[in-house]
């Protein structure tokens, strides 16, 4: 019986022109990360479940991938719990490992377990696969890369400050222009909870809150009505989160509903100071804004939350992602190490560039030349050409087939070589080559010592 051939569902494979465009995205982000003093390192692929489990929300452990243990991994299981069929209480008996959801709580992970490797304040960068069990669609794939940046060790809000630059650098070299930096904060949102009379279901609130982009606002409505969140709540905390007007309007707005409410007045505090520390003068395709609706539902988050939205134009939602998590660590038996840390949504951001024709023609992933073959002899002398030109650090193709020239030249411009070198007997003769542009027609002849 034949295999159909086909990629599991919100996987895809990627051809020479995607890696080589992904590459010059990731190679921009990389460098800006260098540039503000990150060093890389790399985690495994998958963790132990206990490392992951219970760090994301209950939203969030639904999406993760749990792996099978080898072996007969229904040994173990209490007869009982498969008389029953119920799959969550089998799980944890079945399944020891699963793929890493992000790259945060692994690096949380490597922290506490090299702690006596490392210096504080760390910073980090990393750019590997994640893998969640996630409804695809467009700009939402079940693997995905992330690009992060965590530094653990201080609390200074210089940390989010940088952090704002370093998403504004990099949208600003890839030239996104109208992408939207939107900034919260978690002691905000408590503050609103405290304010409605719901301090004590925080995380629930933050958790329905956070599909307003999603369902809408009657949609967040009604899920808080299905939770049984009172209606006096969610009558108060409507004007809030409609707010409008400029940033400092806004924080002026809640330094006075939060008039007796330490927590939110700590959040509008650490939100004012990163703004009039901030600095986007060089970067003008970057906006900062303040959303009183960014939630971001993951259970870690303690302060400063960011979201970044890609042009509207576009229209696939984040493309990037950050917040403060003051205890992450602790977890792991570290307490007290703050951290903050970014992501970037390689997967989108690639997406939001192809759609607005922002990357360059000469991203093909083709190397630059391709040296025909005319046959056994004069395959001789292209090849020292192929080494000639690859040691002046030219990107060289060698037809390995002595095929008629014109098929060798259809390969040539089906692949997108942008030069033909022809090595045939009359060159050979006199040790020169003739180069072809493929885009203008002209050829030249050059001496192989100059090549």
């Amino acid at each position: 019986m034949k295999t159909k051939a086909a990629t599991a569902k919100g996987t895809r494979d990627f051809n020479a022109l995607e890696i080589a465009r992904r590459n010059y995205i990731t190679g921009v982000i990389k460098s800006v990360f260098e540039k503000y003093g990150f060093s890389p390192i790399e985690t495994p692929t998958f963790e132990n479940s206990e490392t992951l489990m219970g760090k994301y929300g209950e939203e969030g452990d639904r999406l993760i991938f749990k792996i099978l243990n080898s072996g007969d991994f229904l040994k173990d299981v209490p007869a009982d719990l498969l008389h029953e069929k119920q799959s969550l209480k089998v799980t944890k008996h079945i399944s020891e490992k699963a793929l890493r959801y992000d790259l945060t709580v692994p690096f949380a992970r490597y922290v506490v377990q090299h702690r006596n490797e490392i210096e504080l304040p760390f910073k980090r960068y990393q750019i590997q696969p994640v893998w969640r069990a996630d409804r695809p669609q467009k700009g939402r794939f079940r693997e995905f890369y992330q690009c992060d940046a965590d530094v653990v060790g201080s609390k200074s809000l210089w940390q989010e400050v940088e952090l704002i630059e370093i998403y504004a650098e990099v949208f600003q070299r890839l030239e996104l222009h109208g992408t939207t930096i939107k900034i919260n904060n978690r002691k905000i949102l408590a503050g609103i909870a405290e304010l409605i009379g719901a301090a004590d279901r925080l995380v629930e609130f933050t958790v329905v809150l956070d599909k307003l982009d999603k369902i809408g606002e009657d949609g967040v409505i009604a899920e808080l009505k299905e939770r049984g969140f009172e209606q006096a709540s969610i009558d108060a905390a409507l004007p809030i989160i409609r707010l409008t007007g400029s940033f400092e309007e806004k924080l002026q707005h809640l330094d006075v509903l939060f008039a007796d409410i330490a927590i939110g007045k700590e959040g509008v505090s650490e939100i004012r100071t990163i703004l009039n520390r901030v600095d986007l003068n060089a970067f003008p395709a970057v906006a900062l804004g303040l959303d009183l609706t960014l939630a971001r539902g993951l259970n870690y988050y303690t302060g400063t939350i960011m979201e970044v939205a890609a042009p509207a134009e576009v229209g696939i939602g984040s493309i990037g992602g950050a917040g403060r998590y003051d205890d992450l660590t602790g977890i792991f038996g570290m307490p007290g190490i703050s951290g903050v840390g970014l992501s970037f949504g390689l997967d989108r951001i690639y997406l939001a560039l192809e759609a607005l024709n922002l990357f360059s023609d000469s991203l093909n992933g083709t190397p630059e030349f391709l040296v025909l073959n005319y046959g056994a002899e004069e395959a001789e002398y292209a090849m020292q050409v192929c080494r000639r030109l690859r040691k002046s650090g030219k990107t060289v193709d060698f037809y390995p087939d002595a095929a008629k020239i014109q098929k060798q030249l259809q390969y040539a411009s089906k692949r997108g070589f942008a030069k033909v070198v022809l090595c045939g007997s009359s060159e050979m003769e006199k040790q020169e080559v003739s180069i072809k542009d493929m885009n203008s027609g002209t050829q030249v002849q050059v001496s192989i010592l100059d090549l």
